[in-house]
């Protein structure tokens, strides 16, 4: 998500600014991704009466929400800094981000998906099935992010046409249309989901299901600083905003729940009151962005920790539910019954994430880790040679 196209119309006079690295997104990016690995570990863990580890759940059904935020935002703040013709962007991208998305479809569909939930052990059943769950973002549970972010990649053309013809009104006009359309499409997915259902079953699939928040980070991409500057003036406001939201989803969700909705409806992701708290929680991690920019200090140890982890969570996301998986399978559900609820949760939260960190570390140093991690292999470090007599 670091390049973009320069449009027909761009005037040759048009001065490229400055890029900088964007401290503040690597903060949202990692707490966003280990949001998602809390909500994959309690959906699998948690009993269905828990109602706190519910509660719990459904506060973190937000990740999609600042994903695809960023996704707008670091798509279009490369552009509007470093325009790329689409014949060089369309390329490097869908090879950094379609190849590793093809390989773990490929893992999950073969170790997982396809003994689970197929009988035919044809080469060719197993072959069309893949080609089905690729395009369709279907192999696993979480590889439907990726599939839409290759969306937007195509998009970004007609994204930066959109953001840069109209003026700030005009963009304030824009998201608020944005907004309508993604609140009605959640309200249709979770209040409806009988009407077209064949539509539905692909409503995580679709890009313009997050319409408002891939636009809203292009809109912010396009006043860059100003709008990072703002959150870091105004930390104390973006907090109440975030606790405001927070009240607001917590009780529709209440309201869902008394009226007999389940604890998981209630807090579903498709919940139309998540636009509301998705927004919350996007300007408090970014208000924490803030922060870490604020304070980092280059070369330092904190500094190079969230720089490492920053540079491996794309890894982490992909391999996480091959650890859970594994984690709840071995010994026929052995860690499910040893483990007390609601400790169970945490335990196996911190056990996929230490076993994802460690599968990425050396996939990052194999030969193949731009397949897995679309990232090249990390250089081995050489051993000192003897040092010249002078």
């Amino acid at each position: 998500m670091t390049e973009a196209t320069e449009p027909a119309a761009e005037p040759k006079s048009t001065p490229v600014r400055k890029r900088r690295h964007i401290h503040e997104i690597d903060i949202i990016r990692i707490l966003t991704f280990a949001s998602v690995i809390g909500v994959h570990t309690i959906s699998h863990t948690a009993t269905a009466d828990d109602v706190p580890l519910h509660v719990l759940l459904g506060l973190l059904h937000f990740t999609r929400e600042p994903f695809f935020w960023i996704t707008g935002f670091v798509l279009m703040w490369s552009y509007f800094h470093k325009p790329v013709p689409m014949r060089k962007f369309w390329p490097r991208r869908f090879l950094l981000v379609g190849v590793p998305y093809l390989v773990w479809s490929f893992i999950y569909q073969l170790l997982y998906d396809y003994p689970r939930t197929h009988h035919d052990p044809s080469v060719g059943g197993f072959l069309l099935d893949f080609v089905h769950s690729a395009l369709t973002g279907t192999a696993w549970y979480h590889l439907y992010f990726l599939l839409v972010t290759m969306q937007v990649y195509l998009l970004v053309p007609v994204i930066a046409w959109l953001v840069k013809s109209v003026r700030l009104r005009g963009q304030l006009v824009l998201l608020a249309a944005a907004a309508v359309l993604q609140m009605g499409l959640m309200a249709w997915y979770h209040y409806w989901p009988h009407f077209l259902p064949g539509f539905v079953a692909y409503d995580k699939q679709y890009f313009f299901s997050y319409s408002f928040f891939i636009l809203a980070g292009a809109v912010c991409a396009d006043h860059g600083e100003g709008f990072l500057g703002w959150i870091s003036r105004n930390r104390g406001k973006v907090g109440l905003i975030t606790l405001a939201c927070a009240v607001v989803y917590l009780g529709v969700f209440t309201i869902q729940y008394a009226t007999g909705a389940s604890l998981y409806s209630a807090g579903s992701p498709v919940q139309p009151a998540i636009v509301v708290w998705g927004v919350g929680v996007g300007l408090g991690f970014a208000a924490l962005g803030s922060l870490w920019s604020d304070r980092r200090r280059e070369g330092s140890l904190l500094a190079r920790s969230v720089d490492t982890a920053t540079d491996r969570s794309f890894g982490i996301f992909l391999s996480h539910p091959l650890m859970l998986w594994t984690l709840l399978w071995l010994g026929d559900g052995w860690f499910a019954r040893s483990i007390p609820d609601p400790w169970r949760s945490l335990v196996a939260y911190l056990i996929v994430v230490l076993g994802a960190i460690g599968l990425t570390e050396l996939l990052r140093r194999s030969p193949a880790s731009m397949w897995f991690t679309g990232r090249p292999a990390r250089p081995r470090r050489r051993a000192a040679g003897p040092v010249a007599a002078s």
